[in-house]
């Protein structure tokens, strides 16, 4: 089993956005402190030496901890075995951006930062509980150190105009990175916004949002080769091809999930985490599991599922393995030469599409 990437979860945030379902907690130095000490013990636990090409530090808000905290945590990290041409990422809250820092992620390694910008518009931000957005100041700053950007655009906010978001999507234009990524805003249960009862877009509006943010986004020579994700050529995120072509790979950290000879998530309590009970729940993945994966993880995506790559995983064909004729019948998959994919034109449609797939799948 070849394992070529991690997941390191930081849960640490100076405030918690009203929308986060992510695994959580507010900034405390001494509770940093002892979570490296219990993020390092998990480690060497469990990584066996592997070569690894993407390594991804996300939160919470990893940015958000002090430059000596920042340098334990790579004083950890060192101890995974990076290839030369390795992509490593770390995500960046707006507020934290600073000299110093982005001049120790350099130094570290970082070769990729993913900044959550979410929205430029005021109202919105306040509606999210964030602080503050990217601004072009700070974009200059951080372009100084990096080149492989990722910006965060979300939308779908009540009432949000198409005045509004056509005025967030060329603001992002304006930073010309080249990767962005794009949310429409998902009321998760337990979340600040869920327990408000903040209304809902309309789902109509929603779906033309989502396809004109599509079509501008391609006319200024972004890719659209995810359901959620544009880069420009050279630039798509090697770590999260890794999730949508269904390989394996390490989560470290609280609430981390990861994907070895089980699928696993740790525990999203820091006190049991902190004692070495790291593991909350692990599934067994057999071979039917493994190949439903790789469907709708692969169908995420624009290049969809190889048929002669499934065969050599798996040694059966796509359609000895899933009643697939309703969907192609009903245009809601099609086969171009080796893959199938869904229509680009179905692309907002793919939960429900996906379900549907897994309603037809054939049983063995």
């Amino acid at each position: 089993m070849e394992v070529a990437a991690v997941y390191i979860h930081i849960p640490f945030c100076h405030s918690i956005c009203s929308y986060c379902d992510f695994c959580k907690m507010y900034y405390h130095e001494e509770l940093v402190d002892d979570y490296l000490t219990a993020l390092e013990k998990e480690i060497a636990t469990y990584y066996h030496g592997e070569e690894i090409k993407t390594l991804y530090i996300g939160g919470g808000s990893p940015s958000c901890l002090s430059l000596s905290q920042l340098k334990r945590l790579f004083q950890i990290l060192d101890v995974f075995h990076l290839t030369k041409e390795r992509e490593v990422t770390i995500e960046v809250n707006p507020e934290d951006i600073e000299e110093e820092k982005l001049q120790l992620w350099k130094r570290w390694g970082v070769n990729r930062i993913s900044i959550g910008h979410e929205t430029a518009q005021a109202k919105y931000l306040a509606d999210l509980g964030r602080s503050s957005c990217l601004t072009s100041e700070a974009l200059s700053l951080v372009k100084r150190y990096f080149s492989n950007i990722n910006v965060d655009l979300m939308y779908g906010f009540a009432s949000q105009t198409k005045r509004e978001f056509l005025k967030d999507i060329f603001t992002l234009l304006s930073f010309d990175v080249p990767h962005i990524s794009t949310y429409s805003l998902i009321l998760e249960e337990h979340t600040k916004l869920y327990l408000k009862h903040y209304p809902r877009l309309d789902e109509d509006v929603d779906a033309s949002f989502y396809y004109l943010l599509s079509s501008i986004l391609e006319q200024h020579g972004y890719t659209h080769y995810e359901i959620s994700n544009f880069a420009k050529e050279g630039y798509a995120s090697n770590h999260n091809l890794t999730y949508w072509q269904n390989d394996h790979y390490y989560g470290f950290g609280l609430g981390a999930s990861g994907y070895l000879t089980t699928r696993y998530t740790n525990t999203r309590s820091l006190s049991s985490y902190c004692a070495g009970k790291y593991r909350l729940e692990e599934e067994r993945v057999t071979k039917e599991d493994a190949m439903v994966y790789e469907m709708i993880l692969g169908l995420r995506t624009a290049k969809g599922v190889s048929k002669s790559s499934f065969f050599r995983k798996f040694g059966c064909q796509i359609e000895q393995s899933f009643d697939i004729m309703e969907l192609l019948n009903q245009n809601l998959l099609e086969l171009k030469g080796d893959h199938y994919s869904i229509p680009k034109e179905k692309w907002y449609l793919e939960n429900s599409i996906l379900i549907k797939f897994l309603e037809v799948k054939r049983e063995k």
